[in-house]
């Protein structure tokens, strides 16, 4: 890949490597720089690296997979697309957001923790988010937690950032408890953070959403989110599910005991 500021991409080519340890090599200017693929900050900063990476390159599907998922529930519903006020959570460069407005959503909140992807969206998709905010869930600012609470949600979406310490149980809940009763909830979570050895917390905390009645889910769906460096497919799962009411800090308590750091 090559663009006007003469950068070049050089991807590896390997039998073999784990989904957070794949990389790159920039070439820009006469210098070599290695970047892994969840260097984020990096990889927003250079216009049409992340699309051509993860989408065109690894073929990365969620966006229209968990956005399609959500469509068909609330047609299910004969509800109106164009009422949804959604709350993006881990919105990166805005591909969840461009799905979301083709959608048709009334409004669109984003929030991420990084200032890389505020830049990116406003560079590569302006007007896409009615606000984005640049903050951690886990510890908002005054000022963004008065702007959040100030709006109605009555959706929220988080697309390929769970698990990998992006977005922490408890982050996912701040923004879940944003959201309104009987609000849509929509995200994806790989497969092997839902199963027995999950250390990542979000197996007992999916658990917890359902057997509590927190949440009802309506669909898993079992599907490849992209492809892995060295062409293995990488399963996710799709979750729908509509709120039933918050996650309190009970709950969230009685699942630290889980939590350990994972590689990403």
């Amino acid at each position: 890949m090559q663009d006007s500021n003469n950068f070049n991409i050089h991807l590896p080519d390997l039998e073999t490597i784990k989904q957070g340890k794949e990389f790159l090599f920039l070439e820009r200017d006469g210098r070599k720089e290695k970047i892994e693929f969840h260097d984020y900050d990096r990889i927003y900063e250079i216009p049409g690296l992340y699309e051509h990476l993860f989408y065109e390159q690894y073929k990365c599907n969620s966006p229209v997979v968990v956005c399609g998922l959500l469509k068909k529930h609330i047609e299910q519903e004969h509800k109106d697309n164009e009422q949804l006020v959604a709350l993006d959570i881990g919105a990166g460069n805005g591909m969840m957001g461009e799905q979301l407005a083709d959608l048709g959503a009334k409004a669109i909140v984003g929030v991420d923790i990084i200032d890389e992807a505020a830049e990116a969206v406003q560079r590569d998709r302006p007007g896409i988010y009615d606000a984005y905010h640049v903050a951690d869930l886990t510890d908002m600012p005054p000022d963004v937690e008065q702007s959040l609470k100030k709006i109605d949600f009555n959706c929220m979406t988080v697309v390929a950032a769970l698990g990998f310490g992006d977005i922490p149980p408890d982050a996912f809940a701040s923004g879940y408890n944003l959201v309104s009763a009987q609000g849509w909830v929509a995200f994806n979570i790989k497969e092997d953070f839902i199963c027995a050895e999950d250390q990542s917390g979000f197996c007992k905390l999916i658990e917890r959403l359902e057997d509590d009645g927190i949440v009802e889910i309506r669909e898993r769906l079992r599907y490849r989110h992209r492809f892995c460096q060295d062409g293995t497919p990488l399963y996710y799962y799709a979750v729908v599910g509509k709120k039933q009411m918050n996650i309190s800090t009970k709950v969230l308590a009685e699942i630290s005991v889980a939590l350990k750091p994972v590689e990403a």
